[in-house]
């Protein structure tokens, strides 16, 4: 008998699927000296992350920037083509022409992550959220018409063409409520499970109950950041782990598939470990080099700008925040004329600090803090 769940018959005769009904958490695990290892190194590279907070002045433009690139791989797992940079563009207007649709659904994506972070402040993570969440998710966007904050109740089935030849067939629509309301106890259970083996746990059992229609990927990999964050795990919401899972996407699929079929529950756990280790490294360093750099180009702005050195501050503030910059853009967060803020512009570019990206004849152009943009890609 499988711990993670079971696969039932549904239907009859040339109808019939199976279908994969998870068991009730919490699952019993096995000992495994690896996993201990694992989540002794992740807990020490979480809790360097969190200590950024401590030093950096406006932990807000961090968690900004991290939120923004967790919408986008999320959203690229699920077959979104926009970049990061897409969204960076869009978002500071610099392009006069409307707005693609995979940016607008990692738009929803990053507004959902907000909503989140405000209501959780207020109210426990619960079903009513996560309902919340998906239905600002999908507004507008593909699968607005696949009833949007409403948990399933038709079949759905994941890959193939038809369900008898699907990859995979969650539970039936009748479970789906008492499943969620068992993954609802153990959100807020106390029995003593270390927060990232829980996390592990409650990512890969949403992904099975797969309650809706669409988005429940995106849905599922924002429980992870949003759990971890209400548990006080970090101070900030700012561990994603979507960058992580794009780049290995075809192991992330893989564990998860091996958690419902060969019921190896502490290899996807091993694996989202290493996802947590490799995350919080690589955002620590992140930080740690954005940092450096603030400091390099604030010393460089009041060296060399002088007399406009302190709008070259709050131009350089704004950097942080979004790496795009134009000349309107620049007149709305300075206050400066035209003439005053192209001024601006010109000097800051002779810096080095911004390069101007090509553009075509008599079109204003777009200018790219590209050393903190190589930063945030790499």
């Amino acid at each position: 008998m499988m711990r993670s769940g079971k696969h039932i018959n549904q239907l009859k005769g040339e109808l019939t699927y199976k279908a994969f009904i998870p068991n009730y958490l919490p699952f019993s695990l096995k000992k495994n000296p690896e996993i201990d290892i694992l989540l002794s190194e992740a807990n020490l590279n979480l809790g360097r992350l969190d200590g950024i907070s401590d030093i950096v002045p406006d932990i807000d433009f961090l968690t900004l920037i991290f939120g923004r690139k967790e919408a986008t791989f999320s959203s690229q797992v699920e077959g979104t083509q926009a970049t990061f940079a897409d969204v960076l563009k869009a978002e500071a207007k610099v392009e006069d022409k409307d707005i693609p649709a995979d940016v607008r659904e990692i738009f929803n994506h990053i507004s959902v992550m907000n909503y989140g972070i405000k209501e959780l402040k207020k109210i426990p993570l619960s079903l009513r959220l996560i309902q919340g969440i998906h239905k600002r998710l999908l507004k507008g966007v593909r699968g607005q018409e696949r009833q949007p904050g409403q948990f399933r109740k038709t079949q759905n089935w994941v890959g193939g063409p038809t369900i008898q030849t699907a990859a995979y067939v969650p539970a039936p629509p009748q479970e789906i409520l008492s499943l969620l309301g068992n993954l609802e106890n153990f959100l807020h259970d106390k029995k003593p499970i270390p927060p990232l083996i829980k996390a592990a746990l409650i990512h890969a059992q949403f992904e099975n109950i797969h309650p809706f229609l669409d988005g429940n990927g995106r849905i599922g990999r924002l429980l992870v950041a949003f759990y971890l964050w209400h548990q006080k795990v970090l101070k900030h919401p700012i561990l994603y782990l979507s960058v992580y899972f794009k780049k290995n996407q075809k192991d992330y699929y893989y564990w998860l598939n091996n958690f419902h079929e060969k019921d190896d529950i502490e290899g996807w756990i091993k694996f989202f470990l290493r996802g947590v280790i490799t995350t919080a490294k690589e955002e620590f360093e992140t930080a740690q080099k954005v940092l450096d750099l603030k400091e390099k180009d604030t010393q460089k702005i009041t060296a060399e700008l002088t007399r406009v050195s302190k709008n070259g501050l709050v131009l350089l503030k704004n950097l942080y925040k979004n790496p795009f910059v134009s000349l309107k853009s620049v007149v709305l967060f300075t206050g400066l004329s035209k003439s005053n803020a192209h001024y601006l512009l010109k000097r800051v570019e002779k810096t080095g600090i911004l390069k101007a990206l090509p553009s075509k004849p008599y079109r204003t152009k777009t200018y790219i803090y590209k050393e903190y943009m190589d930063l945030l890609n790499a």
